[in-house]
């Protein structure tokens, strides 16, 4: 029985240990269309070094600046004095 889809997460936290797996999952995130978003982090548990990648999709975030932007152009008919949207009662 076949899985349904799930729509892509436009930003992901990929953590683990630094191993190939790790590795292997960031390489993997890359093949589906994401970018590494920002530097790696790196800490020590005590046994192992914890890392871990930020990753984004481009075309999600891309989508969410146009939702901004029109938010933005909508936001330009306010009037600040009357606290109100010109031609609004």
């Amino acid at each position: 029985m076949t899985e349904p889809t799930e729509e892509k997460l436009a930003y992901r936290l990929i953590t683990g240990p630094d191993t190939r797996d790790f590795c292997e999952r960031i390489t993997a995130a890359l093949a589906e269309g994401y970018v590494l978003h920002g530097s790696p982090s790196a800490t020590f548990n005590g046994t192992d070094v914890i890392v871990a990648q930020a990753v984004i999709l481009p075309a999600a975030i891309a989508s969410a600046d146009a939702a901004v932007a029109s938010a933005v152009d909508q936001l330009e008919g306010y009037d600040e004095d009357e606290e109100a949207f010109e031609g609004h009662a």
